[in-house]
């Protein structure tokens, strides 16, 4: 996959990750994305790395798709949990 599509699947997966965590962010909307951007690729390379599963050429590979919302909802609770919640 290209970069751009790794980040095409982080907006997706970042959106799903928030749909399965909902509540306020601390960085709202543009925090959220960037954190599924981050978390798609973080999820790929530790998929890639430690889980013996190439990063497939295919975008529409079910493992690179749960890797990358496996990685955005890690991050995303991570962030919550070191920044809080700064709406408050």
């Amino acid at each position: 996959m290209s970069i751009v599509s790794w980040i095409i699947l982080g907006l997706l997966a970042g959106a799903i990750a928030k749909f399965l965590l909902p509540g306020r962010d601390p960085g709202g909307l543009i925090g959220t994305t960037l954190i599924g951007i981050a978390g798609a690729f973080t999820g790929g390379w530790i998929s890639s790395r430690w889980l013996d599963h190439p990063i497939s050429k295919d975008f529409y590979d079910g493992a690179t798709w749960a890797a990358a919302i496996g990685g955005s909802f890690v991050l995303l609770v991570a962030y919550r949990l070191l920044f809080g919640n700064s709406r408050d």
